[in-house]
């Protein structure tokens, strides 16, 4: 049993000019949406096949959807109350549920006893993983290599917790670990051995530590810059993923999340949000249920004039109605319309131009965190070199990876979809 104290991404990395008009308040305030929403386009990869119908009555944390092709990736209820509408998208598949609160706030509860006696006893993990996918939380892991959702039999040689986020004007994680969740936190992190034979990386700020070690738990602390506090990079850095090697990450409060599920059979009713940005007349922090309504949540704190609401960061967040599964950030900018339009011939020459070269500046090296030959898998990228890229540590990132690299040079095709489009291909070949 040992901990690991290295300081990652000291002085390295990037910070943008983006402001918010306060300090995030120390205390959240508790804010449930009259609405919530599942956005079903916005998850990769997931053919939905509703479990609920129109009209229905569901209990917090009941399961709702699941992936017609992978029938153990579930995604429950966000809130008690009634299914209100199943919007359908293009090729007539299901594109967002909608759900509007009811006066009895139940909550669906599961059966832990096998999972926690498995983890106590040390006798296996088939249980334990039966309830993760029963219970929509399987889905809160990241595989790498690829970015996917771990299959139901699969093995992670090992597991990064993110108790760390860089992205601009991110609250920090810590401030979602009250007393109450530290028995359920160290509960989590033995839920994770019993499901990693390898170790367990626990990425944290510089303060005091969050957690107790125990075995096979290595603290990594990183610094404050972007995108030091991205799992990719700590992947990378410290225990690279292969084609023949899956390493998974998951967000602390997402581990909390597992050892309250192990204790109560219940799911959280709320997660912490900062709501941010320029936009804003206040900053604000809440505690809302997962797909809340973002209209909701800052109308009250809105500048005058045309915003744009981002769930996630303005860095990789996107444009949406409904709170996103793994997003614990809202960004609000100030919308102008004021830019001059291209001509749209001007518009389809300059894509079917070849795109312009990047020149290696101190820039995008820190955007890429200052430690890994940043501008040689830029290239491998930009020219679809998948072997090259795969050897210069592709196999470890994602999309969000390259987001501050997107940022900082304005390239066209973007660094993150060439990265998706080798990693598809890649996946393909495999």
């Amino acid at each position: 049993m040992r901990g690991d104290r290295d300081i990652f991404g000291l002085g390295r990395g990037l910070s943008i000019p983006l402001s918010t008009p306060n300090p995030l308040p120390k205390e959240p305030e508790t804010l449930i949406t009259d609405e919530a929403g599942l956005s079903v386009n916005a998850l990769a990869d997931l053919r939905a096949e509703p479990l609920v119908s129109q009209g229905d009555i569901v209990k917090q944390g009941a399961p709702v959807l699941r992936d017609r092709r992978h029938p153990e990736y579930v995604i429950t209820a966000p809130m008690a109350g009634r299914v209100t509408a199943l919007e359908i998208g293009a090729g007539r598949r299901l594109s967002s549920m909608v759900f509007a609160a009811e006066t009895r706030q139940q909550q669906h509860r599961y059966d832990a006893r096998a999972a926690g006696e498995e983890i106590a006893g040390k006798t296996g993990r088939a249980a334990l993983r039966a309830l993760l996918q029963e219970t929509g939380l399987w889905r809160r892991f990241n595989v790498r290599p690829f970015g996917r959702i771990p299959k139901g039999d699969a093995k992670p040689a090992a597991i990064f917790v993110m108790a760390v986020d860089t992205r601009p004007l991110a609250a920090s994680p810590r401030i979602a670990l009250d007393e109450g969740s530290a028995v359920a936190l160290q509960r989590g992190i033995a839920a994770l051995g019993t499901l990693c034979a390898g170790p367990v990386f626990f990425c944290q700020d510089r303060g005091p530590d969050i957690v107790q070690e125990m075995d096979r738990l290595h603290i990594i602390r990183v610094g404050d810059l972007h995108p030091a506090g991205l799992a990719g990079h700590r992947v990378l850095d410290r225990f690279p993923a292969r084609l023949d090697r899956q390493v998974w990450d998951i967000g602390v409060d997402d581990v909390v999340a597992i050892g309250e599920l192990l204790e109560e059979g219940t799911l959280p009713t709320t997660r912490l949000v900062a709501v941010v940005g320029p936009g804003l007349r206040a900053s604000r922090l809440v505690r809302c249920q997962p797909g809340a309504d973002l209209s909701e949540i800052c109308y009250r704190s809105l500048k005058p004039g045309p915003t744009v609401i981002f769930s996630g960061s303005v860095l990789d967040g996107a444009q949406a109605r409904w709170l996103g599964e793994k997003d614990r950030q809202v960004t609000v900018l100030p919308r102008s319309d004021t830019k001059p339009q291209r001509h749209w011939l001007d518009a389809a020459l300059r894509r079917a131009s070849r795109p312009e070269p990047i020149i290696a500046t101190a820039a995008v090296e820190e955007a890429l965190g200052g430690f890994m030959p940043g501008m040689a898998l830029l290239r491998a990228l930009s020219v679809g070199d998948d072997e090259a890229a795969a050897e210069l540590g592709a196999l470890s990132l994602v999309e969000a990876d390259l987001a501050m690299v997107d940022y900082v040079t304005a390239a066209s095709p973007r660094f993150s979809d060439l990265l998706r489009a080798a990693l598809d291909r890649m996946e393909a070949n495999t």
